[in-house]
């Protein structure tokens, strides 16, 4: 099967046929004068508002203008044409979609120059989106440490960390994509680090829920990275230096620059501490962590038709398991995890003609990590080492013309896993299971088409057909229809959406059989072939525009059949993933973002009101076959999550950030009551720019260095607390080679 899986990926290459890499977005407009009169052979410049990333383009009779293959982030556009004044617009490019611009000049004797206000992203979108841009990710308090999520959790509501895992939207699994590529990892039970050095990436486009065809897999998050590319500085360097406390150090040294027609930009970082994973107890034991890595990424525009980009990365990354002092059963643990992830990606992107635009994307992905014990530990020394190799590609046509946004494509990969599971019981109160090795195998391959209406410019369709193949322990297919519809009010601009979709998400390739069958059976455990999980989700949201500010809102309601989640072997740190036979997941979410607020400051809100339930049996993985008929809350389950912050430029060059957090509590598994008790934590970061070379600044987390219990389910080094108070010091130095 994964033999033929290879070659339809192969042969859709060659042929040309395609499958979407969501990257890029296409900007189009019509430039016209005060009577509404086309106006040709106008100027229209498109650039990067982060960079020196630019095109430029002329409108036609018709006053029309389009960029094809603008890759996602913050533009500006500007229109110019002899006896008329000059018109600037902001926009957003979020991948996918197909913007129209009015743009009126003036005549030059009434202004010289107009600038037009931003209209929010999300009205181009059903898919309910989040945009955090390099100064958000820069200023987030602790947000550029090589292993922080702050980008993520500090502007996504319903995203939140604990038990040493990204959680949003009720749900573990997510997708990470580099440049538009898809980067897949099927291991849900067994990764702690996260996929990318945040110190590499320009911008992120965090969608969540509501997704149209083109997105698959994972599906409770979807992160869309565009990294560094050198065309945001001119043959410079930086070199990034930190020291705090927990003997802690974060380092970086990076390079990039371009050309007209050619940006490239490389890293090269190492970080260590003692603080790494959440602790049992508020006492901080056996709990370093240290990790190295190299990222890179290359553009070359051949010419106006053709663009090639090329992103790679190597990481290594080592944590130290804490354990409770006062336990005298994990005392003497000194359990290790070590993580290696590397992936290569290529993307090709060629416009045939303005509108028709073609991406071919190959990638390798290859991720290892393994679970070590010591061989004296009591009552077991575990082991669990899992190597995983991901060969496949993506590619799209997309074609815009008119009212119609269409899409269609092909997306596969071919998997094998090498895994060794070992448990050693040094107490002899259970049978050992020596050294144990299997090699399962799969494959994934999915057929989309897409197309987004625009019936009247304020009204919108999309609807969308996605066709999922897998194979590995079972084979399945899943049809998964996509629809949605977006109104926008005249004048006012608000825009109402509304969707309903189906998602498959494929099953992790984890098998046990042999020794390790028998041994799960002595302890009254078993093993079921794990099915792929099924969500059907419903959404409504509206975006207001206010003054410059934007709120966003919306409500969803995801039904799940064979829920992910992970269960431990025995109350070892093996652990295996399962699936629950069903959960309800529902919630309301808002976000409030400000411009920029006197030309020094930004503040913004996120919000989330969810339940996340699970019901029924264990319907695959590891099972002690007793989860019982009834619901109950899952152990990532929290109410209310609430985080406020904010950047701000002071005088003498100086500037502050920060963030509060609020979280009502995660649920209890030792009952009553349901939830945990509620935690409020506080951030800060002052810094000081020296120049345009020299940067210092000074982070607080946690400042107040509340320690509360985070949740008590059973994962990586028993229960969790949050972080204790950390504080370090960052200089960022620039220079020019």
């Amino acid at each position: 099967m994964i033999h033929r899986i290879s070659i339809v990926i192969a042969l859709s290459f060659l042929l040309g046929i395609s499958a979407r890499a969501t990257f890029y977005g296409t900007i189009r407009g019509v430039v016209h004068d005060q009577k509404h009169r086309p106006i040709a052979d106008a100027e229209v410049v498109l650039k990067a508002k982060g960079s020196d990333y630019s095109r430029t383009a002329h409108t036609d009779e018709s006053g029309e203008f389009i960029f094809d293959a603008a890759p996602l982030g913050d533009y500006f556009i500007t229109v110019s044409k002899a006896g008329f004044a000059t018109v600037e617009q902001a926009t957003t490019v979020l991948s996918g979609t197909a913007p129209i611009f009015h743009l009126e000049l003036p005549v030059a004797a009434q202004k010289e120059a107009v600038t037009v206000s931003a209209a929010p992203a999300q009205t181009e979108t059903t898919t309910t989106t989040t945009n955090v841009n390099l100064l958000e990710i820069e200023s987030a308090p602790g947000g550029t440490l090589s292993n922080s999520l702050a980008m993520i959790t500090n502007y996504t509501p319903g995203a939140y960390y604990t038990h040493d895992q990204l959680h949003i939207r009720g749900g573990h699994q997510v997708s990470w994509l580099i440049d538009g590529v898809s980067i897949p990892n099927t291991a849900i039970a067994s990764n702690i680090g996260p996929q990318i050095n945040p110190k590499d990436i320009d911008d992120l486009e965090v969608l969540r829920g509501s997704y149209t065809a083109d997105y698959g897999d994972r599906t409770y998050g979807v992160f869309n990275l565009a990294p560094k590319n050198g065309f945001e500085r001119n043959n410079e360097g930086e070199l990034i230096l930190s020291a705090g406390n927990f003997a802690q150090t974060d380092n970086q040294i990076n390079f990039g620059g371009h050309t007209n027609r050619l940006g490239y930009y490389v890293s090269a970082s190492g970080n260590s501490s003692n603080l790494g994973l959440q602790t049992p107890t508020p006492a901080v034991i056996h709990d370093g962590v240290n990790g190295y890595g190299g990222f890179g990424s290359l553009i070359y525009n051949r010419d106006s038709q053709n663009q090639f980009r090329v992103v790679g990365q190597a990481r290594h990354d080592f944590y130290e398991v804490p354990y409770a002092p006062d336990d005298p059963v994990s005392a003497g643990l000194r359990d290790t995890n070590t993580e290696t992830d590397a992936f290569l990606a290529f993307t090709w992107a060629h416009t045939f003609n303005p509108g028709l635009l073609l991406t071919v994307s190959p990638f390798y992905h290859y991720n290892r990590a393994n679970y070590e014990s010591s061989a004296t530990d009591l009552p077991a020394s575990a082991t669990e080492k899992r190597g995983s190799h991901y060969e496949g590609g993506q590619a799209v046509i997309s074609w815009v013309e008119k009212r119609s946004n269409f899409r269609a494509g092909i997306y596969g990969f071919a998997q094998q896993d090498n895994q060794l599971f070992s448990l050693i019981y040094n107490d002899g109160s259970s049978p050992s299971l020596n050294p144990v090795q299997v090699s399962p195998s799969g494959g994934t391959l999915a057929i989309y088409v897409e197309e987004q209406f625009r019936a009247t410019s304020w009204l919108t369709f999309d609807a969308g057909l996605r066709q999922t193949h897998f194979s590995g322990g079972v084979v399945e297919n899943a049809t998964s229809p996509r629809f949605g519809v977006s109104l926008r009010v005249p004048k006012l601009n608000w825009v109402f959406r509304g969707t309903y979709g189906q998602y498959y998400q494929a099953p992790p390739l984890v098998t046990i059989s042999g020794p390790l069958l028998d041994l799960a059976s002595n302890q009254n455990l078993g093993f079921i072939p794990l099915h792929g999980e099924r969500d059907e989700e419903a959404q409504v949201g509206v975006t207001i525009p206010l003054w410059g500010w934007t709120i966003d809102a919306d409500t969803f309601r995801n039904h799940v059949r064979n829920f992910f989640d992970h269960n431990d072997f025995n109350n070892s740190n093996i652990f295996f993933p399962i699936t629950i036979q069903g959960a309800l997941i529902q919630a309301w979410e808002l976000t409030l973002r400000s411009p920029r607020l006197y030309k020094r400051g930004q503040v913004y809100l996120t919000y989330s009101n969810q339940v996340a339930r699970g019901c029924g049996d264990i319907t695959g993985g590891l099972t002690d076959f007793s989860f019982g008929k009834g619901c109950g809350y899952l152990d990532h389950d929290q109410r209310n999550t609430l985080h406020v912050g904010g950047n701000v430029s002071l005088p003498w060059r100086t500037y502050a950030s920060t963030d509060v957090y609020y979280g009502s509590g995660f649920s209890n598994g030792n009952l009553p009551p349901s939830h945990l008790p509620g935690h409020t934590t506080f951030d800060l970061v002052l810094g000081k720019n020296f120049g345009e070379s020299f940067d210092v600044s000074v982070t607080a987390l946690n400042v107040t260095n509340l320690r509360v219990l985070l949740d008590n389910s059973y994962t990586f080094g028993g229960t969790h607390y949050n972080y204790p108070r950390e504080i370090y010091g960052q200089v960022r130095y620039r220079f020019h080679f």
